[in-house]
Parts: C-alpha cells; sequence; structure tokens
C-alpha cells in the first residue's frame, strides 16, 4: 500500500494513535517502525507543529494532534465512503465499523452477527464494545447504538427497542439483610452504584403518582451493568439497571426484582445513529435495516 501521500499520513497517524505505539501501528499496516517514524515526522515538520509526545512508556497526542486526528479520521471516513458509493453498486460490502455500549453489544448485537455476516458475508463487521460515546461524525464508527434521548444534530437515527430499570437483589442476600418494602428501607441496605459521570447519584421512585429521588449509599461502585449484575448476584447489594441486563437472571430466580410498586417507570429509547443521506454506503444501511427487523420488536416489549 503506498502511504506517500496525505491521505497515507493521516492514515499513518490515526493508526498510531489508535494502536498508542508506533511498532504496533507498523505491524498493522505492514510496515516498519522505522518507516512509521520518519513518516510522522515528516508530517509534522510540514505543518510545523509537534502531534505526538513520545516516551519511553507511552505516546500522547498534543492538542494540535488532537486537532489533526479528528480531521484525518473525517477525510478518511469521507474517502472510503465515496470509494464506496463508486464501487458498491448497491452491494454491501467493505468494513463496518459498529460501536455498542459493552453490556448491552455483548448481550444484544453480538447474538445477531452470526445471522447477518451469513446474510452479506462480503461486509467485515468491525465492533468495538466499550462505554466511551464514540464520534460518529469525527470517523470513529459508521454505526453506534446509543440509550436515552438524542441532542439534535445531523447525523440520522433509527429506533430499534427501549429499556427500563429494575431494582434487584439476590435470594441470599435478602435472607441475610432483609427485604425493602418501601424505598425508605434502602437506607439500612448496601445499594450498588454507577460510577460514571452521567449516572444520577440517587434513584428515582414513584408514590402515589409523583416522581422523586432517594439518596442511597453502598461500598461498591462501577461503570458496567453486567458487573454490577453479578456483583448483586454474589450477594453483595441491591442494585438498580437496565432491565435487559438481567432478564435471564429474573427468569431463574438469580434476582429478584424489588419495590415494583415504586418503580417510576423511567424507559430510556435505543437508537441505532449514523451519518445518512444519498451517499450512505450499502453496507451501513442494510446493518441498520437488519438491526430494526431483529430489535424493533423490543420498541413495546417490557424490557
Amino acid at each position: 500500500m503506498d502511504f506517500s501521500g496525505r491521505s497515507g499520513e493521516m492514515e499513518i497517524f490515526a493508526k498510531v494513535a489508535q494502536e498508542g505505539s508506533l511498532s504496533a501501528a507498523a505491524r498493522a499496516l505492514g510496515l516498519t517502525p522505522s518507516a512509521v517514524s520518519r513518516i510522522l515526522a515528516r508530517t509534522e515538520q510540514r505543518l510545523g507543529t509537534r502531534l505526538l509526545l513520545r516516551t519511553t512508556r507511552a505516546i500522547t497526542l498534543t492538542p494540535e494532534g488532537e486537532a489533526y486526528l479528528r480531521g484525518a479520521r473525517r477525510v478518511l471516513a469521507d474517502m472510503l465512503e465515496l470509494e464506496d458509493t463508486i464501487t458498491d453498486q448497491g452491494v454491501p460490502r467493505g468494513r463496518l465499523r459498529v460501536s455498542a455500549a459493552l453490556g448491552h453489544g455483548r448481550l444484544t448485537v453480538v447474538p445477531l452477527l452470526a445471522a447477518f455476516s451469513a446474510r452479506y458475508p462480503q461486509v467485515l463487521v468491525d465492533l468495538t464494545l466499550s462505554d466511551e460515546v464514540a464520534d460518529i461524525l469525527g470517523g470513529q464508527t459508521d454505526v453506534a447504538l446509543r440509550f436515552g434521548h438524542l441532542p439534535d444534530s445531523s447525523l440520522s437515527a433509527r429506533a430499534i427497542g427501549e429499556t427500563g430499570q429494575v431494582v434487584v437483589a439476590s435470594p441470599e442476600y435478602l435472607q441475610r439483610c432483609g427485604t425493602p418494602l418501601v424505598p425508605e428501607d434502602l437506607a439500612r441496605h448496601n445499594c450498588l452504584r454507577f460510577n460514571f459521570r452521567r449516572a444520577a447519584p440517587d434513584w428515582p421512585f414513584r408514590r402515589n403518582g409523583e416522581v422523586f429521588s432517594l439518596k442511597v449509599a453502598g461500598n461498591i461502585e462501577c461503570s458496567s451493568g453486567e458487573a454490577l449484575a453479578q456483583l448483586a448476584r454474589l450477594g453483595a447489594g441491591v442494585a438498580r439497571i437496565g432491565t435487559f441486563t438481567v432478564v435471564d437472571d429474573l427468569a431463574s430466580g438469580r434476582l429478584v426484582p424489588l419495590l415494583e410498586a415504586y418503580n417510576p417507570d423511567d424507559r430510556e429509547p435505543i437508537h441505532a445513529v449514523f451519518v445518512g443521506g444519498s451517499a450512505m454506503p450499502a453496507r451501513v444501511r442494510v446493518f441498520v435495516d437488519f438491526l430494526v427487523e431483529q430489535l424493533s420488536r423490543n420498541l413495546h416489549r417490557p424490557l
């Protein structure tokens, strides 16, 4: 592959940023580390600024490097989209980058991939499971699955489901610590909570038609709903998590729903978000259609 032009420089820079090291990027690109280093130095010289700070332990991006990376990803994504639009002729093919939250992706998206790949064998699905929000317009991903109400943007979105929240604990924990009968009883229980910034610090409940928030406390916080469900199964405490995470646990009795009479029914829509328009690659269109086909049955299902 020819990396001599500016698009080649952008591809190498984006790969170094993704891999976090020159040697790893060189292996992925089929180049030598010295060649990658030489091309990066040429790029920095041409731009007249440092893009990377290299130490023996890690590579970090300068503010200029962050800006260049965002622009490079957009340019590379636009080039790929243009080439695919010209060459696809309606046939889904090529790399499809999909971003989903860790728990929801593993439980909902991964089980669908075998069927999708069998239907569209020329599409290479590049799935990233992470609770970090991928930048679609910045070229980090083609399709992202997002929870909650979406902000206004130029992106397209299609609803693929919705989910609620449920308070749960294991039978063993309830036998040991007692069963909370009203929300205020949670003050005597170890409540397992999310630790990410967008998580509400209190738990909402509804009484006599009015929603109120209750402060809860516990000795474990975590960023993963699956991990909180596992901790609840192990008897560590009471958790409030997305229902889709614990459907099987509730059905089997490994976890018990609590305080359902006070559930505020705060449901979250789930959307597939992508760049739409007439130039949308066929692989993106058919994947979104496939998600809607397979998952839209959950739109009015009490998950």
